[in-house]
């Protein structure tokens, strides 16, 4: 009788382990979908050539690798997103172009993003909230920015899965 009670204790054990993997299972296979953002493709157009715009992105190009420091305004401290596009505008061509994302933003002409050029800023939405994130436009559908996630500054695809659905708008600061 005892080792009857045993199974049955075990065949309980073994019967609520099933049902609960089942359960977990079950609950895995039912939930609502999550939502991921997709990417937008921009189709650009040729453009003429800026030059200043060309020294704002060769400029840039110089800043690969520089370390991430949020607030940072110069590549020996590091730089944050804002203070990366300050530091290349005012070394670059004399440009005063100060602030946050956001008040950078504010300032400059709004650009179709199929008119990209070179040296042109691009703008997104990292943060929940509106213009969070700037970089510089360098061509060929790329941008150079100072992210905060890997500590770099690094060039990124404007389809890029993560920045495609966030991008909200470019400016420019040439003519």
């Amino acid at each position: 009788m005892l080792s009857g009670i045993r199974l049955t204790i075990s065949g309980i054990r073994g019967l609520i382990l099933a049902l609960l993997a089942a359960s977990l299972l079950a609950a895995c296979g039912t939930s609502t979908p999550v939502k991921r953002p997709t990417a937008r493709a921009i189709l650009y157009e040729p453009q003429p050539v800026s030059e200043k715009g060309n020294e704002i992105a060769l400029y840039a190009m110089g800043m690969i690798d520089t370390g991430y420091q949020f607030g940072g305004k110069n590549p020996e401290a590091g730089l944050d997103c804002s203070g990366m596009v300050s530091y290349i505008y005012r070394e670059a061509l004399g440009m005063k172009v100060t602030g946050s994302a956001a008040d950078i933003a504010r300032r400059g002409k709004e650009i179709d993003p199929r008119t990209l050029r070179p040296g042109d800023l691009v703008f997104f939405n990292t943060l929940n909230r509106p213009f969070s994130h700037v970089g510089v436009y360098i061509g060929d559908g790329r941008f150079i920015h100072a992210p905060s996630s890997r500590g770099k500054v690094r060039i990124e695809r404007m389809d890029n899965v993560y920045f495609a659905p966030r991008f909200e708008m470019a400016r420019t600061y040439f003519d």
